[in-house]
């Protein structure tokens, strides 16, 4: 199925005897940011030790590779490429040896002038291993002229622009950054008297960590033997916080940016169906994204909700399709429609958000063909226009189907007899329904309107951004 992908996620320990452990228990709940690679690096205060593969976690850390990695500190990452290919050497975290000792980094985001930097570095001699911009803070903290490495990461740091959140990891101390806009999530909780920080609340969940506050936006910690020490090195602006987190990146049961992430797209569902009813007999969601603004939509309208479509959960990254080739046979290997719950009925389906359209209309097929008499296709987020610069895989603008036809046409190409956006105005409704956030906090909705709160410097902007939509 096509869909957005995930970014990245982190996980960072400091101060538990099971560190390797917990970080892989942690790394599977953030499992849903990122499929392509997983590491983890551990301290024991006097070396790093490190290990990574392309797969998911579950696979790449056996009971036999976690004994290795030894001491009570560690930082891990899996990873879905925005920057850099899909490769081992582009895997995460990075650990390089300089002039000041070991150092591990973490990285989710994307720097809009890494390419810049990049250049920059390489004409000064610099030779990079990787394709990835977080390569770029490895040379901007080995060349900066300060004195100690927390400096040294500030220095680096306020030369990078666009989005981060960032784990590094010394044989001495932990470090989190997250960038001036809070781009990303990266939240902060204990495990006893040990301190966890993690893209999400749902990795605090399952090793019963306690939920403590999120790193704030421009803030950078510094956890040792000694505890906790927090700096604000960077000059305050308005935070815009992702809002496809909400969306449809983030698990439905983790807190983000002050909210319960489950919570908030029930009210984009209510919102939706306030702003696009339908004259239907039944609602259901693609799933699993849909559900919850789907349960939303259904409790607003008062149309009962179904289970209409169903999700294979034991589909791997590859499969092999058949010569004899079936119609449809991406989306029917995830997802099988209910004929007893669709036949005669006039159906609403409930869908995050529509990239290209391919998969709409492949839905709506099937949905058809289960014997519904009519198809309404309802999104709870607006037409998606522009390409993600700050850490999101999406196509180039010129590739989703928003930017070239509008609502009308898009209705007429995935087949549906009618289509609903939810409104930019909705989304923000819905967010704002729920307490939790502070005064100077806001939303980055790039992806619909083309306004970028931090200016795309790099040159890639004018070549093809990312090549995962080519499979």
């Amino acid at each position: 199925m096509l869909k957005i992908k995930e970014e990245c996620g982190l996980f960072g320990i400091y101060g538990h005897p099971e560190a390797a452990n917990l970080t892989y228990l942690g790394l599977h709940a953030l499992q849903h940011r990122g499929q392509e690679s997983a590491g983890i690096v551990t301290s024991d205060n006097t070396h790093l030790y490190t290990h990574r593969e392309m797969g998911l976690v579950s696979d790449i850390f056996t009971e036999e590779v976690l004994s290795k990695l030894s001491g009570k500190n560690a930082i891990g990452h899996v990873r879905y490429s925005t920057t850099g290919s899909s490769h081992l050497k582009n895997s995460q975290p990075i650990v390089v040896t300089y002039s000041k000792g070991e150092l591990a980094i973490a990285h989710n985001g994307n720097f809009t002038n890494a390419r810049t930097l990049r250049e920059e570095l390489e004409q000064d001699g610099a030779i990079f291993q990787s394709t990835t911009d977080t390569e770029v803070i490895v040379h901007l903290i080995a060349k900066s002229k300060e004195d100690k490495l927390i400096k040294r990461i500030t220095d680096a740091l306020l030369r990078c622009k666009g989005a981060y959140s960032l784990l590094f990891l010394s044989p001495k101390f932990m470090v989190a950054a997250r960038d001036p806009y809070g781009f990303r999530p990266l939240v902060l909780g204990r495990l006893g008297t040990a301190v966890v920080v993690a893209s999400e609340t749902c990795a605090f969940d399952l090793i019963e960590a306690e939920f403590i506050r999120e790193v704030e936006p421009g803030e950078i910690l510094v956890v040792n033997n000694k505890g906790i020490r927090s700096f604000k090195p960077f000059p305050e602006v308005k935070h815009a916080h992702c809002v496809f987190e909400y969306i449809y990146f983030a698990r439905p049961d983790s807190f983000l940016f002050g909210k319960n992430v489950y919570q908030v797209r029930k009210e984009f569902g209510k919102q939706l169906a306030l702003e696009q009813p339908a004259d239907a007999d039944i609602v259901i969601a693609v799933p699993d994204s849909g559900v919850p603004a789907a349960i939303g939509y259904s409790e607003e309208s008062g149309l009962p909700f179904e289970l209409g479509l169903l999700r294979s959960h034991y589909v791997g990254r590859t499969f092999i399709e058949p010569q004899q080739s079936i119609r449809n046979f991406g989306v029917k290997l995830k997802l099988n429609a209910i004929r007893e719950v669709l036949s005669g009925k006039r159906v609403v389906i409930v869908d995050d958000s529509i990239v290209r359209g391919t998969t709409s209309r492949k839905i709506v097929k099937m949905i058809r063909a289960a014997g519904a008499k009519e198809v309404h296709m309802r999104i709870s987020s607006p037409p998606m226009k522009f390409s993600c610069y700050y850490g999101v895989d999406t196509p180039i603008k010129e590739e989703l189907i928003a930017n070239s036809l509008n609502v009308e046409e898009i209705n007429k190409y995935i087949t549906s007899d009618t289509i609903g956006y939810l409104s930019l105005e909705g989304v923000m409704k819905a967010v704002e329904n729920y307490k939790g956030l502070g005064e100077n906090d806001s939303f980055c909705d790039a992806c619909f309107t083309g306004n970028y709160p931090v200016e795309i410097t790099d040159s890639k902007v004018k070549f093809r951004q990312l090549h995962l939509f080519d499979r």
